[in-house]
């Protein structure tokens, strides 16, 4: 499994009520394949580029799709980019995926639909890795994760005024992660993840002011 499959798990594991957007979810598992392909160093990153590297396939299908997607001439992609080119429904991509691999099956409870079906995660050893990365806090997946909402909550009144925070601790919920690895490109990876998907945010919020405005002027308010 890759960080992008385990990521993808984590997020379909979420309450309905706090579902991840299948469009932030997709810029993130980008990310989350170019810090697998960092660590198989089948790329590099130079300043804000990424560089392709060794003729070496990478044994993941979707994995070998991304490599087999990258610029390989001069001045190369940069990061920002790629998350927004790889990323377009990437998310729909690893559902497919992983349910050709037997993770995921209809979906038999309540739950609100994820993607192009009502589908939910098996409990197969590959949702069991996920799941202990998560609970180990494994810094990578941790901070993906961060930057869909998954385990961030907001500080409460008693933390604002200085307050411990071990009632929150103790439900397994953590402030937003600053990226900050050793791996100098793993942290421009993270960080450029955390930039996509607020700016996606950001244009989400514009359509819906414009919007608003729209119907308010045929409305005549």
């Amino acid at each position: 499994m890759t960080t992008a499959k385990d990521l993808f798990i984590l997020a379909m594991d979420q309450d309905p009520e706090r579902a991840v957007g299948q469009g932030d979810l997709s810029l993130a598992l980008a990310g989350a394949e170019l810090i697998d392909l960092l660590g198989a160093e089948a790329v590099t990153v130079d300043d804000d580029r990424i560089v392709p590297g060794g003729p070496e396939e990478p044994g993941d299908r979707l994995l070998g799709e991304a490599v087999a997607g990258l610029t390989r001439q001069a001045p190369y992609e940069r990061i920002e980019d790629w998350l927004w080119r790889r990323g377009r429904d990437l998310s729909a991509g690893y559902q497919t995926a992983l349910e050709e691999d037997g993770e995921l099956a209809p979906q038999r409870g309540g739950r609100m639909p994820f993607g192009r079906k009502r589908v939910e995660p098996l409990d197969t050893p590959a949702r069991r890795r996920a799941a202990e990365r998560w609970d180990e806090r494994e810094p990578v997946l941790t901070a993906l994760a961060s930057a869909l909402g998954i385990g961030v909550t907001a500080p409460t009144p008693a933390e604002d005024a200085g307050g411990d925070g071990d009632e929150d601790a103790d439900q397994g919920e953590f402030a937003v992660v600053e990226p900050g690895f050793e791996d100098e490109s793993v942290t421009a990876v993270v960080a450029a993840v955390h930039d996509a998907v607020m700016e996606l945010e950001a244009v989400r919020q514009r359509r819906t002011i414009e919007a608003s405005a729209f119907a308010n002027l045929w409305r005549g308010v």
